[in-house]
């Protein structure tokens, strides 16, 4: 297994893990004024334990952070994530206001 690759798929609005060439792992978000709303991850079976939603939540954050936007933490693994890594601390927004969807 080689190197897992993170990419925005943008027009999907997720971020995407690959290894190998394949997709295993997804970071879907809604864009919101100021940042994303990350809402699920999902990591393929066959990827799980391997590092895979941990590294598609580093990239994402750090991603964030390098264009001065912020996350909302809807996802749990997301907020289990800054939970364990503190330092993306100064990237989570609070949930923008606006009518329930």
């Amino acid at each position: 297994m080689s190197d897992v690759e993170i990419r925005d798929n943008s027009t999907l609005h997720r971020f995407e893990a690959t290894l190998d060439g394949e997709i295993v792992g997804r970071a879907y978000y809604r864009p919101v004024k100021g940042g994303l709303i990350f809402t699920h991850t999902e990591v393929d079976p066959a990827a799980e334990g391997t590092g895979v939603g941990s590294a598609l939540a580093k990239t994402a954050l750090t991603s964030l952070r390098e264009t001065g936007s912020g996350a909302v933490l809807q996802c749990p693994f997301f907020r289990s994530y800054v939970s364990k890594h503190p330092e993306f601390e100064d990237v989570v927004m609070p949930m923008p206001a606006g009518p329930a969807e």
